[in-house]
């Protein structure tokens, strides 16, 4: 029997982003650090929601550079 190797996650992409219970992967938008005076109240608000990631391509590549996202409730917050 050969050897089961452990995948290494890219944690720049684990940090990004989340995946759903229903596997869907998520991401916050960016941005949101600094230089947010200026904008409205409104924006700032949106700030805080989270969008599906929606290219199909996209989501691939994340679930490829983390594969154990959705496997530990360990995810970052939102």
């Amino acid at each position: 029997m050969g050897k089961k190797y452990k995948l290494k996650t890219h944690k720049a992409t684990a940090k990004r982003f989340r995946v759903t219970g229903t596997g869907k992967v998520v991401r916050t938008k960016g941005g949101k650090s600094h230089l947010r005076r200026r904008s409205s109240k409104r924006v700032k608000r949106q700030f805080d929601k989270t969008l599906e990631v929606t290219h199909t391509a996209d989501a691939k590549k994340v679930k490829r550079l983390a594969p154990y996202l959705g496997k530990y409730k360990a995810n970052p917050p939102s």
